[in-house]
């Protein structure tokens, strides 16, 4: 520990009066306790992210400890930093965080998935080594949203905190967090693209003269600059704008060309750069249509979305970057072009890998109703609704740059028993409407299509599980063209849909498991998916759908599936290791760049019929199969990349299928699997 505090402080002594602002991450060589842990030496080291929920909630512990955690670590600040100011900045707490520098009380945040800045430049000893404590609380808090919901609220500082060193005049850090640039696309077309930068400054020295420089850059080619003159006054977060054009301004274009410009904002006094921040800048525009569905930049774009939580196994939602990037290939991987983000703001990474792969993205905020248990998503109390807005305002001010984000999130499967929350809503769809003109607002529902809650966002969708709580796969058309001849103005979404499976429960017949109940048959979930993407599929006028969930997340209420604390919806397991059935129903689908061949029901290893289908999905448009080293023929893949051979004969024993098809170039590819017939 000393010889981290001994490198720490050499690397800050090494900032000079000259330098614009350091970015150092501080996430090693915590000491963590409980608040009951009062005895001395009682903390153990930590590094960040952590979670102290990653053993209890995911074994589900239904009361898993939601308490008090304190987080302390030694910071060393060097005399040589005196002039300038220091900020600690933390990514996400979960859920209440109180900052303490020696001893003494920065402040409080509230909400859980949202960063937030404190200025700790007063309160620091230079030359010193200075405590910095956080006292974390993930309890339930009747003024903080969420409520409640079918997740776990893991505990703890479970994404980066960086102390950042800037001068004395710099682009804000304290804007909720934002990044103090805001690039408001005004205009967007194929032609020309009209920008306004927004720019929020801070100045702890005396008002003066400064310079404002604006650099748009392709790669390393500076394609544009613009130099304003400006007074900069004391104070925090002043405003000043400056406005530019481009000419054939080449476009954000979703998958087919995730392109994004630079631009680079320098704030300077007397020539001297003072600072320096860069954003993306993807342009792009897009359009929602109530019958004809999403357009982006122009052309007509299917949204064919997932959901996904951001906990994993072991570790809760204490993830690195490496966890986000393999998230990120599996959505890929698919063929994936939209991710509803749920239920809450996460990584900022995660959205910036949304960025660079063109997927378009549904945030939201963590405004979570009851759904089908109890409590309620709403408390009509000042302190909630002003948690409320201060958490919308958080995640469009701290995302607003990034070009996938296409749609702000109001609330999920809220209620209107008791408190009802309908004119809340209508306040938190004309904030966020204040905070950002450009983007729309979307709404996920589960109440009836009368319900007055639905009017108070700009696009509306409904989490629909037909085939699993009750009804069957025909249902989801038969709503979906009810909802659509009734009301032809809606703007109509499926945010959620999906049926429970473990890789361990198989069966020869195609019967529904039980959805509260311990067996959940992997095969239900792949007749489900298909029985319900081709009604989604089939109606443009759903301009998306989002399953429910690409992962298999952790629910520590939950007592169904192959184990307790496991929502199994998803099309990966929780570990990641192992890609279910429907997974590649999708990606045959989806996914057209990349050939294969996959034996559904491989899993499905001992059987006790001597004719069985063979069904494989596939994005080639024929297959062939062989039993037992013997040519059972070829079939066409139908309008979902299926194929089926029915009625094949398989021997006592063991039996070996394969799976193959013929590419142009005499190459083949080859799935293949045994089953053992009793």
């Amino acid at each position: 520990m000393r010889r981290h505090l001994i490198l720490l402080l050499v690397f800050l002594s090494a900032i000079t009066v000259r330098a614009t602002r350091k970015e150092i991450r501080i996430n090693d060589n915590w000491q963590f306790r409980f608040s009951w842990q009062v005895q001395k030496n009682s903390e153990r080291r930590v590094d960040l992210p952590h979670t102290w929920n990653a053993q209890d909630a995911l074994s589900g512990k239904q009361d898993y400890y939601r308490g008090t955690g304190n987080y302390r670590k030694l910071l060393a600040v060097g005399e040589n930093l005196k002039g300038k100011r220091l900020y600690l900045r933390f990514e996400g707490v979960n859920t209440v965080a109180n900052v303490f520098i020696n001893q003494k009380h920065l402040g409080e945040h509230r909400g859980g998935y949202g960063a937030f800045v404190f200025d700790i430049t007063e309160f620091v000893d230079y030359g010193k080594e200075n405590e910095v404590l956080v006292r974390v609380n993930n309890s339930l808090h009747l003024d903080v949203m969420p409520l409640v919901g079918d997740f776990n609220f893991y505990g703890g500082i479970y994404r980066d905190v960086y102390l950042i060193v800037t001068d004395e005049q710099h682009i804000s850090l304290t804007d909720f967090a934002s990044p103090g640039v805001y690039l408001v696309q005004d205009s967007v077309s194929k032609e020309k693209a009209d920008v306004t930068a927004r720019v929020m400054l801070s100045n702890f020295a005396d008002a003066r003269a400064a310079t404002l420089t604006l650099n748009v850059l392709d790669g390393t080619k500076n394609i544009f600059s613009e130099r304003k003159e400006i007074q900069l006054p004391n104070g925090k977060n002043t405003a000043k704008e400056i406005g530019f054009s481009l000419q054939k301004p080449q476009l954000w274009n979703g998958k087919k060309n995730p392109f994004c410009y630079q631009v680079e904002i320098i704030l300077s006094v007397n020539g001297e750069t003072k600072d320096r921040v860069v954003q993306p800048l993807g342009l792009r525009y897009y359009r929602v249509d109530a019958d004809k569905g999403f357009f982006l930049n122009g052309e007509y774009l299917k949204l064919k979305g997932v959901c996904r939580h951001q906990d994993r196994a072991e570790i809760g939602n204490a993830l690195h970057p490496a966890h986000h990037e393999e998230d990120m290939d599996i959505i890929l991987e698919m063929g994936t072009n939209a991710m509803r983000l749920a239920h809450y703001p996460q990584a900022s990474y995660f959205y910036d890998l949304a960025d660079k792969n063109g997927l378009i993205v549904w945030a939201e905020i963590p405004f979570v109703g009851p759904g089908g248990y109890a409590e309620q998503g709403y408390v009509n109390q000042l302190h909630f609704r002003e948690n409320g807005k201060q958490q919308l305002i958080e995640l469009i001010r701290q995302h607003y740059n990034h070009p996938s984000i296409c749609m702000w999130g109001l609330y999920n499967e809220l209620k209107t028993e008791g408190d009802s929350p309908e004119d809340y809503i209508a306040e938190l769809n004309a904030l966020a409407h204040r905070e950002d003109p450009t983007r729309p607002t979307v709404a996920a529902s589960f109440l009836d299509d009368a319900n007055p809650l639905i009017k108070h966002s700009d696009l509306i969708a409904w989490n629909k599980y037909y085939g699993w709580y009750g009804g069957s796969f025909s249902d989801m058309g038969t709503w979906a063209d009810r909802i659509h001849g009734r009301f032809p103005q809606y703007k109509i979404a499926i945010s959620e849909y999906g049926a429970g499976a473990s890789i361990y429960h198989q069966q020869e017949d195609v019967k529904a498991g039980e959805a509260s109940g311990w067996w959940h048959p992997e095969n239900w979930q792949t007749a489900y998916h298909i029985g319900n993407w081709k009604a989604i599929n089939e109606r443009p006028f759903i301009w998306g759908s989002f399953i429910w969930n690409l992962f298999d997340f952790g629910a520590a209420h939950r007592t169904e599936g192959d184990r307790p604390g496991i929502n199994d919806k998803g099309l990966v397991t929780f570990d990641r290791k192992v890609k279910k059935d429907a997974f590649y129903f999708y990606k045959a689908n989806w996914n057209t760049e990349e050939p294969f061949v996959y034996i559904a029901n491989r899993r499905h290893t001992r059987r006790t019929t001597t004719e069985t289908t063979v069904m494989v999905f596939s994005n080639r448009p024929e297959a062939e199969l062989w039993v037992n080293d013997k040519n059972i023929g070829k079939q066409n893949a139908d309008a979902y990349a299926t194929i089926a051979w029915k009625n094949v004969s398989l021997q006592k024993g063991r039996n070996k299928i394969e799976v193959k098809s013929y590419l142009s170039d005499n190459k083949n590819i080859i799935d293949s699997v045994e089953w053992f017939n009793e």
